[in-house]
């Protein structure tokens, strides 16, 4: 039975209802004048900041279109592969605009629905994270169908046009892991360096609440949330998405063209994601909650959406594979649920690490009696723990995934590595939406605070705040353990696709990849390397430009006269405008190591050392993002916890040695450590896609 003809049926139901969702928001009021003019503010700053980040973004993409577009005269690539790079690449950047452009409208009318109730607060925050969930599997599937109908129609009947829709499918993933990798850490950078500039100065120096509209640093603060935790994000989670899916149906074409069950093997990651799109929907409905609801509560009303997807899905996947492969092959289905589980696995082991409700955090926080010093050794030492269950969750996964779906057949087994990658993302639609929200409800929180209301309508948006990190943390773990598997299907796909353009070309593929070939060693060692070269250039690019806010916002405070008592406002366009200026800089390098190096090392060293390289960084990539993304989390908590009256609250040593440690922990969480999952995949995108170049200079 022919079920492709569901994707952009979904497409469009998910566009449908985000556009729905949209119009509902809009309709929010936006609250006083002085609300209007902060939120304006701040909308401001991010637009200007992503027209120029999207400029650097339109070069790069159109410097690799005409490489690509080279290469494919050579015959290195087919014709169609430099067209798809750029729709891959517009695509995310779009959903990751769309993201953003919901957020800033968003912000300001949850502080007004805060002023009402809690709920009304959470269900416009969570509507807009709705919003940019469902546009980013909806964009998703339309570029997939598209591709997918236009190649079906252009290419020639015969047995490489199965080959050729895979492989044009495998670049726009390039595209739109070159965009998100632009996005994550150009966003980053701005989010963090203003964050962590607005904190030293204003909380600890300054002795000054957080969101004070005194600090210069404060709408930069604010902006940052937009750029980097929204559209940054968005562009992040397209990329795994489409990732996990073109990587599935890359392996399904190995897997079962010789057994003609080529089509069927392509139909099920896009059927499986048009389900989770309407298991996605009807889960937005189920997330409310009553007014003063504990922390635990917020978190259930969010969870019930997502178990409720999830269970959805898991039902919905067995009748999947049993219509399009049949009962043989029920295998798969049990490496969807190998995913799903996972996916749930890995999230709350992420709660327990980052939650100030569980003992780790907790432990953090009261390291803060002795300084910042032994506050950075306990977070280090909790990210460092907290990598055990991940680790073992995917190690167990693949296992499970690989036999389960293989039959004995390698090639089917990696096919059920990938579906697993695919099950655990199937239900983005509405985990994406609990992660989105945070930072609209923390942006929120700040025009609460600047524009003065009433502290019961700060004390709302604060809970959802709080509930916006245990959330985006769990949000980092499903995109980090989707990362991990995602990648493992991915080398396994560039092996396919050298044979099959090593045949194309009339060579034929040796590897040898024996521990014994000073190639494949040398190839893991540069691919282990690479993550913390990586980190090190993202960290310092943060602490540079977060030096640059330093030092403008102390000068504001000491030359602005009457800028502490509050009879004077600070020059807040000053700190957006040295925030932007940073991240458009420091962005360009770490993407270009990105995106270099498999390419030189393919050049120099060959195929061998290509698959040694991705090994390598998949290894040291998965297991240093999950280290430091629960290790930000739970430096970012443990303040938190502190805040909220413990350990002598707000203003106390220990607050101040908890914003310092929060302030380490803030580019570990939200640059480097998002930023490595899309490293992982972008090499090996870029691998696959200049494999035809490695074969015409190594002869393979």
């Amino acid at each position: 039975m022919d079920l492709l003809w569901l994707a952009p049926v979904g497409s469009l139901l998910a566009l449908g209802f985000a556009g729905y969702l949209t119009w509902k928001i809009l309709k929010e009021d936006e609250g006083t004048d002085e609300m209007k003019k902060i939120s304006a503010a701040i909308r401001k700053g991010a637009d200007t900041y992503l027209k120029r980040q999207y400029r650097v973004i339109a070069m790069f993409l159109g410097l690799l279109f005409v490489v690509l577009l080279g290469l494919s005269f050579i015959g290195a690539l087919n014709p169609y592969v430099p067209f798809a790079f750029l729709t891959g690449g517009f695509f995310s950047a779009l959903a990751g605009y769309i993201g953003m452009w919901i957020a800033t409208r968003a912000n300001v009318r949850t502080t007004h629905a805060a002023s009402k109730s809690l709920n009304s607060g959470l269900r416009v925050a969570f509507s807009s994270g709705a919003v940019m969930g469902l546009a980013v599997v909806g964009l998703g599937l339309l570029d997939l169908s598209i591709w997918y109908y236009l190649l079906t129609a252009l290419v020639a009947p015969g047995p490489e046009k199965i080959s050729i829709i895979t492989a044009t499918m495998l670049t726009f993933g390039m595209g739109a892991s070159s965009v998100a990798l632009f996005a994550r850490v150009g966003g980053g950078i701005y989010t963090k360096a203003a964050d962590v500039g607005a904190d030293l100065v204003g909380k600890v120096e300054a002795g000054i609440p957080e969101d004070d509209p005194r600090n210069p640093a404060v709408i930069a603060d604010n902006v940052g949330d937009n750029v980097g935790d929204v559209a940054g994000m968005g562009a992040d989670l397209y990329e795994s998405y489409v990732g996990s899916i073109v990587a599935t149906m890359a392996l399904g074409t190995a897997a079962f063209g010789a057994l003609g069950l080529a089509i069927e093997a392509l139909t099920i990651p896009l059927v499986m994601a048009t389900v989770g799109v309407i298991a996605s929907i009807l889960g937005t409905f189920l997330v409310r909650a009553k007014e003063d609801a504990s922390q635990h509560t917020l978190l259930w009303a969010l969870r019930k959406g997502i178990f409720f997807s999830a269970i959805l899905i898991a039902i919905a996947s067995a009748a999947i594979v049993w219509i399009t492969l049949g009962e043989a092959y029920m295998g798969v289905y049990f490496a969807v649920l190998a995913g799903l589980l996972a996916g749930i696995i890995i999230g709350l082991s992420t709660e327990y690490f980052t939650s100030h409700k569980y003992s780790p955090t907790v432990k953090v926080a009261k390291q803060s009696h002795t300084g910042p010093a032994t506050i950075i050794i306990s977070g280090l030492a909790t990210g460092m723990q907290s990598t055990l269950i991940p680790v073992v969750t995917v190690a167990a996964a693949i296992v499970a995934a690989y036999y389960l779906a293989g039959n004995g057949d390698p090639a089917m087994g990696l096919y059920g590595v990938g579906i697993s990658a695919v099950g655990m993302l199937s239900t983005l639609g509405i985990t994406l939406a609990t992660d989105a929200y945070g930072p609209v409800a923390d942006n929120a929180g700040g025009i609460a605070e600047m524009s003065k209301q009433d502290p019961e309508v700060r004390r709302r948006t604060d809970a959802l705040d709080s509930l916006g990190n245990t959330t985006a943390a769990t949000g980092k773990g499903f995109a980090i353990g989707s990362a991990a598997l995602t990648a493992m299907a991915l080398i396994a796909a560039y092996q396919e696709e050298l044979a099959h353009v090593a045949a194309n070309m009339g060579r034929e593929v040796s590897l040898n990849l024996s521990l014994t070939n000073p190639l494949v060693i040398v190839g893991l060692f540069i691919g282990g390397m690479l993550p913390f070269f990586f980190s090190s250039l993202t960290m310092n690019a943060v602490g540079r430009a977060a030096g640059g806010i330093v030092k403008e916002v102390r000068r504001q405070f000491k030359e602005i006269t009457g800028l502490m008592e509050g009879e004077a406002e600070p020059d807040y366009a000053s700190c957006v405008a040295i925030s932007t200026k940073a991240a458009q800089k420091e962005m360009i390098l770490p993407a270009a190591v990105a995106i270099v190096t498999p390419l030189a090392v393919g050049i120099l060293l060959g195929p061998s050392a290509v698959i040694a390289l991705l090994a390598g960084a998949l290894v040291t990539g998965f297991v240093m993002a999950v280290f430091m993304a629960n290790a930000g989390g739970a430096w970012d908590n443990a303040k938190k916890y502190i805040e909220e009256g413990n350990l002598e609250g707000k203003g106390s040593s220990n607050h101040k040695a908890a914003v310092v440690g929060d302030t380490v922990g803030d580019p570990f969480k939200d640059t480097s450590g998002p930023s490595l999952n899309i490293l992982i995949k972008l090499m090996s995108m870029v691998s696959i896609v200049f494999v035809g170049l490695v074969i015409l200079i190594h002869g393979v």
